[in-house]
């Protein structure tokens, strides 16, 4: 096993490898003074769409802002459903609430840790039934990095004329098929965190669609609902910028990203090799490519695994230890019907250390670790 302590996330050696271009970006900026709105945004935004293959791509002041300016550009408010898993980080929610509408929570499928397209219809023919509210839009979480079922939720989102944002956060990278996260449905929202597949070195976000309209929409809401001259509010808006800044750090990332997401997949597949049929793990579809921004098994006595994990020096975390359904903040939207499978989640769900700076003694180390653990 290494002797070089395991680290959960590594922040720091993608900022050693990458310093001195991110220092020339950075000088750059301090030389042209545009802080706000600069040359590295329209950069950044053109490189992102690029890499997606969407035909827009729109940077953001974080990936909560993706989500509201999002549900904002379509209008979405009082009396409005928007389905989505519960089995989640609690921005996802929040980014509803913000907008009036309402928060309908969704079971997850237990093996791949998304939405259950069957149990996302059954949720919407039941507001539909009720007719209080009004179904507008799925917003399919991509959960540890892996692709929501775009090809089943679009049909049944299009049957009730809804539609479908991805919540990729945690995924930017990952794909489907010949596509990727970011042009498999009709909004895209990501996160810039510093601990994501891509990260910047404070909050910020990203948005991509392919429709132009849509893309003047969020650019509108973005700075605070001004025209394209920004002398006049034409719509409620936000101050939901990306400074220069911060996409200069995230262009630097981008050059050694396609590098990173591969080290992932081969990380990834080492775990796999060694954990194979002997614990569970999130599992997708043959034509998923998982980005891995997590990697995540589910585990017996949680609790006991992972204090057994740390007293042999190894990192774990929990995403997440309670559905949203069971915050306090959000309790007032749950459903009479039981999510069995976020709860179990939730009591299961195991995230082991993960970034593309791991060494392979490192994770035969982890595995090590917990095959005594179990």
């Amino acid at each position: 096993m290494s002797t070089d302590p395991i680290l959960f996330f590594d922040l720091k050696t993608p900022s050693k490898r990458l310093r001195a271009d991110i220092e020339r970006r950075l000088n750059a900026i301090l030389d042209h003074g545009q802080y706000i709105g600069g040359p590295e945004v329209t950069e950044l935004e053109q490189k992102l769409a690029a890499f997606t293959g969407a035909r827009h791509a729109l940077a953001v002041a974080s990936g909560t802002d993706a989500l509201v300016i999002a549900l904002m550009g379509e209008e979405i408010g009082p009396g409005d459903a928007v389905f989505l898993p519960a089995f989640t980080y609690n921005a996802t929610a929040n980014a509803v609430l913000m907008t009036g509408a309402t928060p309908v929570f969704v079971d997850v499928d237990r093996q791949t840790c998304n939405i259950d397209p069957i149990q996302l219809e059954a949720a919407i023919e039941r507001v539909v039934a009720e007719g209080r509210l009004k179904p507008r839009l799925v917003i399919a979480v991509d959960l540890y990095g892996l692709p929501a079922d775009y090809a089943t939720i679009g049909p049944v989102a299009r049957k009730h004329g809804m539609l479908v944002l991805s919540d990729a956060a945690q995924a930017l990278g990952g794909g489907q098929g010949n596509k990727r996260i970011g042009a498999l449905c009709e909004m895209t929202a990501t996160s810039f965190y510093p601990s994501k597949t891509l990260g910047a070195y404070g909050d910020g976000g990203a948005m991509f669609t392919d429709d132009d309209a849509r893309l003047d929409r969020w650019a509108s809401i973005r700075w605070h609902g001004t025209d394209a001259a920004k002398k006049e509010s034409i719509r409620v808006g936000l101050n939901g910028r990306l400074d220069s800044m911060q996409c200069a750090v995230v262009l630097s990332k981008m050059t050694i990203f396609e590098a990173e997401l591969e080290d992932r997949a081969g990380h990834a597949a080492r775990y796999r090799a060694r954990l194979g049929g002997k614990v569970m793990m999130q599992e997708g579809r043959s034509e998923d490519r998982h980005a891995f921004g997590l990697f995540t098994i589910m585990v017996d006595e949680r609790d006991r695994v992972m204090a057994a994990l740390k007293e042999q020096g190894i990192p774990s975390a929990v995403y997440y230890a309670k559905s949203l359904h069971r915050h306090a903040a959000f309790a007032a939207y749950a459903p009479a019907e039981p999510l069995a499978n976020c709860d179990w989640l939730a009591d299961h769900a195991l995230s082991l250390p993960f970034h593309p700076y791991l060494t392979d003694a490192q994770i035969d180390g982890v595995c090590d670790a917990l095959l005594r653990a179990l």
